[in-house]
């Protein structure tokens, strides 16, 4: 651990390494990420666990929240901005758990939101993960 390094790192933490890991992007996938929204929680809410069928909100490390680029139209002009979600607490969990380096385990958090935001299959968000890595 460095110095000055925490045990809990703060959401201001995850938000930087969220960002940096968007930053490595191919240009292609960035161009379409500038409207999407980064929000940092603790937990995620909970109508959001309920809707999902999750009751440990541990299990629940990121979310994507909108459409997916291929389905949007000049009908859903108004809608709420699409969000990308982190749930800190259970990332800092899974973190504790796994012994992978904070940024891997937010790297791939982000890779997989953003995965769903493009509507990208697992593999190819597999895929986007090794770009940004």
């Amino acid at each position: 651990m460095s110095e000055g390094q925490t045990l809990a790192p703060d959401a201001d933490r995850i938000e930087a390494i969220a960002r940096a890991t968007i930053a490595k992007l191919p240009a292609e996938f960035a161009r379409h990420l500038g409207d999407v929204v980064l929000k940092i929680e603790d937990f995620a809410d909970d109508d959001i666990l309920a809707e999902m069928g999750i009751e440990n909100p541990f299990e629940l490390t990121g979310l994507y929240t909108g459409l997916p680029v291929g389905s949007k139209s000049v009908d859903h002009s108004g809608t709420m901005p699409d969000m990308i979600h982190l749930y800190r607490r259970a990332i800092l969990d899974e973190w504790a758990d796994t012994g992978v380096t904070l940024e891997a385990l937010v790297a791939h958090v982000v890779i997989h939101e953003i995965g769903h935001h493009f509507g990208l299959s697992d593999e190819d968000m597999h895929a986007l993960e090794e770009l940004a890595a």
